[in-house]
């Protein structure tokens, strides 16, 4: 947790055009690298740890629903899948390999950390029949529709 000191002159200080300009700048210059940081995958918190998110891509077929988070580099058991009150969650781990001390980075730009993506499904999803597949860093899960929510075809008769 960051803590900020009060200042009660803060709000009554003189306003300069120069001075506040250039904190504005700074403050939205911040705020655009925050946005290219998640569309990247990966941010880093106050703390200085990553948070990382993979991608997720959510398709709606005719007999269910199709979710597939691009998770390469993440083992299959360090992945958990839970469904409660209706919220589908999948937790993980991407595990950075052990840091060689006769290697040289010069650069580091793959994220690694733990994940966690959240998912409110439709009451139409028969929960207890999801099924999960791993596949070239694929992660689906295949949400089976209800009998229901099924779109059924009407003749029309004509008299």
């Amino acid at each position: 947790m960051t803590l900020i000191k009060w200042n009660p002159m803060r709000d009554v200080t003189a306003w300069h055009p120069v001075h506040n300009l250039a904190s504005e700048f700074t403050t939205m210059q911040r705020e655009i690298d925050r946005m290219f940081d998640r569309f990247r995958g990966g941010v880093v918190d106050e703390d200085g740890g990553t948070v990382w998110m993979p991608a997720v891509d959510i398709i709606e077929r005719q007999n269910d629903y199709l979710v597939k988070l691009e998770v390469p580099g993440v083992d299959k058991k360090d992945v958990k899948i839970t469904v409660q009150d209706d919220i589908l969650t999948v937790r993980g781990e991407k595990k950075q390999g052990s840091e060689q001390k006769d290697e040289n980075y010069h650069r580091v730009e793959r994220s690694y950390g733990t994940f966690q993506r959240s998912f409110t499904l439709p009451t139409s999803v028969k929960s207890e029949a999801i099924e999960a597949s791993y596949d070239n860093g694929v992660l689906s899960l295949t949400l089976p529709k209800a009998e229901e929510s099924k779109p059924k075809q009407i003749e029309v008769k004509v008299k």
